[in-house]
This record gives structure tokens, sequence and C-alpha cells, in this order.
């Protein structure tokens, strides 16, 4: 014997009333919900791991990262691991949120991969011989060219010397 079972109002004329905290609590939530957003981490010096070659990042002058929208996050020593690790296909283009790559003339700073200024030199002794440095103003890749005789590129051309 199946029972009818229905809540009844008090007084049914009126509106139902939300609980005080509600908004307060919709609010928390949602503030929750971006914070937990897909970011950038930054790159721990000694401690992190390339994804592509295994070796420990131990120059902060050089490293890439790729996040994707998902959040995962890869760390990479070298532009050369990055561009191998792209060329790989293991994470689609359009899965990608992030490219990054370390400032040379700011170190401690991840920048747009797509939008850096490139310097290739043989002086340049990056971790795994790819000799770029990326810069984030035009006027640090120019200064730093003056000094190493370096080759000035856009991502587009990055993009075509790793095919």
């Amino acid at each position: 014997m199946d029972k009818d079972i229905s809540i009844k109002r008090s007084n049914p004329g009126l509106p139902i009333k939300a609980h005080p905290h509600a908004k307060l609590l919709s609010a928390l939530v949602a503030l929750s919900l971006l914070s937990c957003g897909v970011k950038p981490e930054p790159l721990n010096i000694g401690k992190d791991a390339c994804y592509t070659c295994k070796m420990t990042i131990m120059d902060k002058r050089f490293g890439a990262e790729i996040v994707t929208k998902k959040g995962k996050v890869y760390k990479f020593d070298d532009l050369n691991c990055m561009m191998n690790f792209s060329n790989s296909e293991f994470e689609e283009e359009e899965d990608i949120a992030y490219r990054l790559v370390v400032d040379f003339a700011h170190p401690e700073k991840l920048i747009d991969a797509t939008q850096a200024f490139y310097s290739q030199s043989e002086y340049v002794k990056s971790p795994m011989a790819s000799h770029f440095a990326a810069f984030e103003k035009k006027e640090d890749v120019n200064t730093f060219n003056k000094e190493l005789e370096g080759v000035i590129l856009k991502w587009e051309e990055i993009e075509e010397q790793f095919k």
C-alpha cells in the first residue's frame, strides 16, 4: 500500500523564503569555482622534472610549460622539449589553454610563448641544446643579440624549425 506523502505549508498563500544565508552561500560557491580555474604553475627549479626528457629543471633562464583546458600542467626544461611534446600530438591543439616559456631577461616570469621574441645563437647554452632564449620585450632580445650575435625569431618561425 503506497502512501501519498506530501509537504503541507502552514500558510499556502505566502511565498517560500530563502534561507537567510543563501545569497552568501551562493557567492562562496561561485568564488570557489572561479579559484579552481585553469592556470599556469611556477617552475620549481631543482625539483620539477621535464615531462619529455625527465631531467630535473635546473637552469632558471630556460624552461617552458603547457597547460591544458582541463588544468593538466606539463613542464619542460628547454624549448626543444616543449616543441617535441607539441609535435607528438599527445594533447590536441584545441585542448591547450596556455603555452608558456621563461623570459630569459626576467627568469622568474613565464610568458606567452606565441607572443615571445626568440633569440637563436650558438652562444645560448640551453639545457637540451636548442640554443633558444625567449624574451617578452623586443628591447630585451635586441640587447641580447648585440652581445651574442643571435637571430631573432617569432613563434611561427620556431614552429617551422621544429616540424
